[in-house]
Order: C-alpha cells, then structure tokens, then sequence
C-alpha cells in the first residue's frame, strides 16, 4: 500500500481512526517485526500521523489504568480481566457501544450544522449557547459560526466584511482578487481573497488560524506591520500591540477546530481547561471540585453536548468522582 499517496486523501478524522487501528494492531500482535514496519511507513506518510499516533497510545495506556482498577473491583480470574479490559478499550477508543461515555466519541459534524437557506449578504448573525451555524455568504463564501457568537456580514461590490463582536468563526472564502475579504475583531484586521480562516475574538485580542491560502493581519493604526499567515499557522493580534510571531500549528489548528464537527479534542489540556471549553456549550456546567485533580491532563475526543460523558469518562480515567445534577457537574476526588 502506497501510504504517501492515502495521505493526500486523508482528513483528520481518518488519521484519528487509523492510529487507533494502529494502538489496537500493535497491542494484540506484540512485537512483530512486519507490524512494526508497516507502521514506521504510515508514519513517514503525513507529519500529522506521529502526534495521532502518541495520543492513542497515550488514551490506551489511561484506558488500561481505568480497566484494570475496573477489573480489581470484581471476581474475575487474570485472563477474563485481561480480555474485558482489551475489549473495553476498544470500544471507548473505537466509540462503540458504550459510546456515552466514551473518551473517544466520535460524530459526523455536518449534520450537526443548521444551515440557512438564504445566502447573506447585510445581516447579524448571532448563535446561542451551543448552536454551531454553518452560513453561506452571497458571495459565495461559508461561514461556520461557533458558539454564542456575534457578527455583522456587509457585502459590498468593492470589498466584503465581517465585524466580529463576539466569538469565533472559520470563513471558507471565495475567490475574488477584486473584493478582499476583511474580518474586523476589535483592533484586528485579517485579510483574505481566496481562503480558509478562523478568527477568535478575546478579551485583549484575536486568534487567527489559517486552514488554507494566505491572509494578512495588522492592527488598526500600525498598517506598517502587516504579517503573512499561511495554511497550517496561527498567530495572535493584541489589541495593544498588534501581531505575535506567526507558529506553525497544523496539527494544533486541526485539534482547535473541531467545534466545527461539533467535536472538542483535547490533547494534553488540564482536566480544568477541558471543562471551560464545555461551559462554552452547554447550560449545566462542569465544575472540578478539587485543584490538583483539575490539574490532570486529558486525551480524548468527546460531543460538544456530552458534557455528562466527557465527565463519566473524565472520572473513570482519572479515579474521580462524578455528581450530575439539574444544573451542573461536579467532578472530585475519591
């Protein structure tokens, strides 16, 4: 098999899924030599391989911790514990059965999106509290608009504007070298022709993450300092003093934008940081009980409106405990 030539036709998804293939090989058949070269050239195929790769090993080793305290708590001989533990794993990696709580859920985004009938060429767009939009500008550009965001859309025949008051999005711009593309976000200004982008709008700034082309960033009265960001890099515009050094972070900008497939991906985040990211959907809000269990790093792929999953899972992995509530979640110590 020509791995290089899959690569090209590869989303993050199926990388996803061929690493956990990978982990699951790897774990029944031992050290086979045949495996493991098959597997070093899958890894040469795509950059984004290796980083896919380490965190399923990772999931599989927290999920071998889970079992086994699991398999500690019941009468089973050393095979039966070591059989049901395997097939677990499998399926909270794989998202099977026991997909509700599983670290590894995994759902296709599209259906997810509402999408507006009418193309919008003057209008406010707002989202409420986990409602991710996918909307096509009458240019012919798309706009995937996250959580709780607001945004102005104007259209004109000499250029075409977004002002971000609040927020996220990732715009798929059209070509049109005629008409440049221009998100504002407070002091920020990103330009665009032909594109893909995101734009998140903070208290002192705005992140920009380039999927796909070139855009240009600055800030509002320092045009002088204009920096280039390509696809598979990001940067940070301060309202105070403009651009950050451009970061290559392809992979990372893979991971970051899931919102879109209404997916949140962590990797290496604090248990505390995960569950910031789900209190930006959803109405019951996760809450850590304890400092040093909410310092505890977290892998995994969950539904943006699971947070009661994510917790199940949070606290299977990681010894905790989990009281769900009307209104919140609340993870602690045991």
């Amino acid at each position: 098999m020509d791995w290089n030539e899959m690569s090209e036709r590869e989303t993050p998804q199926a990388i996803h899924d061929s690493a956990v293939a990978w982990v699951v090989r790897l774990d029944r058949s031992g050290d086979d030599p045949q495996a493991r070269a098959e597997l070093d050239a899958w890894l040469a195929g795509d950059k984004r391989r290796q980083g896919a790769f380490f965190r399923a090993q990772a999931a599989w080793r927290m999920l071998d911790r889970a079992s086994a305290l699991r398999g500690g708590q019941r009468n089973e001989g050393p095979q039966d514990v070591d059989r049901s533990a395997w097939l677990s794993r499998r399926k909270v990696l794989w998202g099977g059965g026991m997909a509700a709580a599983s670290v590894a859920a995994i759902v296709s985004g599209v259906a997810l999106w509402p999408r507006s009938a009418t193309q919008i060429a003057g209008e406010r767009i707002e989202t409420a509290l986990g409602e991710i939009r996918r909307v096509p500008l009458s240019d012919g550009s798309l706009a995937a608009v996250n959580t709780q965001t607001k945004l102005a859309v104007r259209i004109e025949p000499e250029v075409r504007h977004i002002a971000l008051d609040q927020g996220e999005a990732w715009f798929q711009v059209a070509k049109d070298r005629a008409r440049p593309f221009i998100v504002e976000a407070g002091e920020a200004r990103v330009k665009a022709v032909g594109t893909a982008f995101s734009v998140r709008r903070t208290d002192d700034g705005a992140d920009v993450q380039v999927t796909e082309g070139v855009v240009e960033v600055w800030k509002v009265g320092d045009e002088g300092n204009v920096r280039r960001v390509s696809a598979g890099a990001r940067t940070f515009v301060s309202d105070a003093t403009g651009p950050a050094p451009v970061v290559e972070a392809s992979i990372e900008i893979d991971r970051t934008l899931a919102w879109r497939n209404g997916q949140l991906i962590f990797d290496g985040d604090t248990l505390g940081e995960a569950a910031a990211e789900f209190n930006r959907y959803n109405r019951v809000k996760v809450e850590v009980a304890d400092p040093a269990l909410a310092g505890e790093k977290m892998i995994g792929r969950f539904r943006t409106n699971e947070p009661d999953a994510f917790a199940r899972a949070a606290a299977g992995l990681l010894g905790a405990r989990v009281d769900i509530s009307a209104d919140r979640i609340v993870l602690s110590r045991i």
